[in-house]
């Protein structure tokens, strides 16, 4: 893979937690976490970073760089209820890659050895007919719908949970696609994906104060 660009969108405003991407984490800023990791990885050619907080960057210390291109978000695709597949096509359709690595200012503890590993098997998944990867949680538990039907079991056979079918949750930590997988289905995961679960000291996902204090604890131990 000769050019891989790393795409990392990075809104001003947050609901739930106000300046989430710029607030202090465990000693520094939230979005430097993440993008530290990926300019750490020399497999990772370019970032991008598509927002409406270019100053809010700046004043953070950021700019553009030979590593990292800083794109102004068009008005069109601005706002909390603008599908992020939108942002990725207009990332994709302005900075040319073999492939796109994505992923969120809100994965702090994804790790660059995880990050490789998924490289790697995306790599390996193109030649087994595979055309994308993303992350996952893995769950070998007992499950319910709504209605307290089982989903994944027999409640009068109680069989080890071990031995229980396993349901994976997409975590939103990572994603890799070409454009023409996106153009296929216009969305970061394409007809033919891959999934690889995360290390679940890693999978926390910001989203709000208690993933945030959850988050911050396991950045801070040891």
């Amino acid at each position: 893979m000769s050019r891989l660009v790393a795409l990392l969108p990075m809104k001003g405003n947050s609901e739930r937690i106000p300046a989430k991407n710029f607030r202090p984490f465990a000693g520094k800023p939230l979005f430097r976490w993440i993008l530290d990791t990926l300019l750490g990885l020399s497999e990772i050619s370019l970032v991008v970073i598509n927002t409406d907080a270019r100053e809010t960057l700046s004043a953070n210390g950021l700019k553009d760089s030979d590593r990292v291109k800083i794109r102004d978000r068009k008005q069109a695709i601005c706002g909390d209820f603008v599908s992020m597949n939108l942002v990725l096509e207009d990332d994709i359709s302005a900075v040319p890659a073999d492939a796109y690595l994505m992923t969120h200012t809100t994965n702090p503890l994804l790790s660059a050895d995880t990050i490789r590993s998924a490289i790697q098997l995306y790599q390996e998944g193109l030649t087994a007919g595979h055309d994308s990867l993303f992350t996952v949680n893995r769950y070998q538990s007992r499950f319910y719908r709504a209605d307290g039907t089982p989903l994944n079991h027999n409640p009068t056979q109680l069989i080890r949970t071990q031995d229980l079918d396993p349901l994976f949750e997409e975590n939103s930590n990572l994603y890799l696609f070409s454009a023409q997988s996106f153009k296929k289905t216009r969305a970061r995961i394409g007809k033919r994906p891959r999934m690889m679960p995360t290390p679940p000291a890693e999978s926390v996902d910001i989203d709000d104060q208690a993933s945030w204090d959850f988050a911050e604890r396991l950045a801070r131990s040891p």
